[in-house]
């Protein structure tokens, strides 16, 4: 069977339906806030500031600390809504360990709304997100992960394995296009060649957005003009190719025997309740999550880690020792260093539903708090020589590794990233792929832009790769 064997249903209305619930960005549901309560921050017009925030994050965030110290308020659209960032981590530490009923995150990520969904683990709080949480799980847990490795190590080598002896060529454009095989293969569990070349350009359109994009959500009008309207119409067609892929994989005979994330997840059920699983829409909503939260940032964290050791002979040496040796501590630390440096993600946030202390400010009920990642990474205390690429300060005595509340790539407490063993697995097989046979060197410098909610390498990270010579 294919997926034009027979017709396919029209869901052309249930993404519609989305993005007209989902637009707004959920502020109007948000009691007002008064702003003597709040950190200082700058007085410029809201979309001004919003503007700052998405799109020039990597200065717009220090120079805010600069300005106004270890917490300070910008304002969004729609309507002026406060965002307080801290930066230190005992404030990290209380955000994360705040009570879930109050510290709402899916309300602080209303802006993926119309691309996630409502069902989206990011978007969902409360009971919703317990019970979600509760069903995706065990596809992350270390058996699932040791199921996927191999596969993620066949993806990668094949690959790698294209690239052409002193070829120069910029190792985003790469790196992305491996994780999404590894997406589109591995959780969505799709290897049919005629289905990957559809699902191919839909996604790659759905990863490559532009901050303008997601900020028109707060002007649903927005939605019949120009690069907007390309979005819903690509939209429409991911959703109506998911639906059917979904569709027809629950009537596959084979369903207990696969091990793809997609078909873990419709076997996905509460033992006390056998009826409780996703249906085809919660389904479509965490794929689509996991598709924008483990593409293109692991591709980013890759593409640095590539240039970050093409740059230094003695980390080049050490890294293919380590891909050699099976040492996949080593591995791992360069690739926690790279995300560590270079942050593929600002900031992780968190809605009041109630008054709230965070960092010494007493809050009111509908701010929204979160630790920037931007400026954490690059404390002094936590990270000595913070812009130095350093993969052995992940391989000290426990009490010199970073602290889970200092390192935030993944954010943390009950919200952490469900998919970040999978994301370091991932990053694991494909450095060892990579640096068990060439010699990587960094051509010219970088720096990082902001695409969608992600920042990646400006000049997508190019390197130039030659053979390794083979060993005797």
């Amino acid at each position: 069977m294919t997926i034009e064997a027979e017709p396919l249903p029209d869901t052309r209305e249930l993404t519609l339906r989305r993005f007209r619930r989902s637009s707004g960005l959920g502020g109007n549901h948000l009691p007002p806030v008064a702003p003597r309560s709040l950190p200082h921050g700058p007085r410029w017009p809201a979309i001004v500031q919003t503007v700052a925030l998405m799109r020039f994050r990597h200065q717009f965030h220090p120079w805010l600390q600069r300005r106004y110290g270890d917490a300070f308020t910008v304002r969004l659209v729609p309507g002026g809504r406060p965002l307080v960032l801290f930066t230190r981590p005992e404030a990290t530490k209380e955000i994360f360990a705040g009570d879930p009923a109050v510290f709402h995150a899916g309300k602080g990520n209303a802006v993926l709304g119309p691309i996630m969904g409502e069902h989206s683990l990011l978007l969902q709080d409360g009971a919703e997100h317990h019970r979600a949480r509760k069903l995706l799980m065990p596809a992350f847990l270390g058996h699932a992960l040791r199921g996927y490795r191999e596969m993620v190590a066949d993806v990668a080598a094949a690959e790698v394995e294209e690239w052409q002896e002193g070829e120069t060529f910029r190792a985003l454009e790469r790196m992305n296009a491996l994780t999404l095989e590894v997406i589109l293969r591995v959780v969505f569990g799709v290897t049919d060649q005629s289905r990957l070349a559809r699902l191919r350009p839909t996604v790659n359109r759905t990863v490559d957005i532009n901050p303008a994009v997601l900020l028109g959500w707060a002007y649903p009008r927005l939605q019949r003009l120009g690069p907007w309207r390309r979005t819903v119409d690509n939209q429409v067609e991911l959703d109506r190719l998911m639906y059917a892929e979904i569709r027809e994989r629950r009537t596959a005979t084979d369903l207990a025997e696969r091990s793809d994330v997609l078909s873990r997840l419709l076997a996905a059920a509460d033992p006390d309740d056998p009826t409780s699983g996703l249906d085809d829409t919660e389904l479509r909503d965490q794929l689509v999550t996991l598709l924008l939260a483990g593409h293109e940032t692991t591709a980013s964290a890759l593409s640095w880690a590539l240039v970050e050791v093409g740059r230094s002979p003695d980390l080049l040496a050490r890294t293919q020792r380590a891909a050699d040796e099976g040492d996949d501590a080593w591995l791992e630390a360069v690739l926690k260093e790279s995300m560590r440096l270079h942050p593929i993600i600002p900031m992780v946030v968190r809605t009041l539903m109630q008054p709230a202390s965070v960092g010494g400010w007493d809050l009111p009920a509908g701010a929204t708090v979160g630790p920037s990642i931007i400026i954490s990474h690059q404390r002094e205390e936590g990270f000595p020589e913070p812009d130095t690429f350093r993969p052995e300060r992940f391989l000290g005595a426990a009490a010199e590794t970073p602290a889970l509340n200092v390192w935030i790539p993944f954010g943390g407490g009950v919200r952490r990233c469900i998919g970040a063993g999978f994301s370091l697995m991932e990053g694991v097989e494909v450095l060892r792929e990579v640096f068990s046979r060439y010699d990587v060197s960094a051509v010219g410098t970088d720096e990082p832009r902001v695409r969608n909610i992600t920042s990646v390498p400006r000049r997508g990270a190019r390197i130039r790769v030659t053979r390794r010579v083979a060993r005797t």
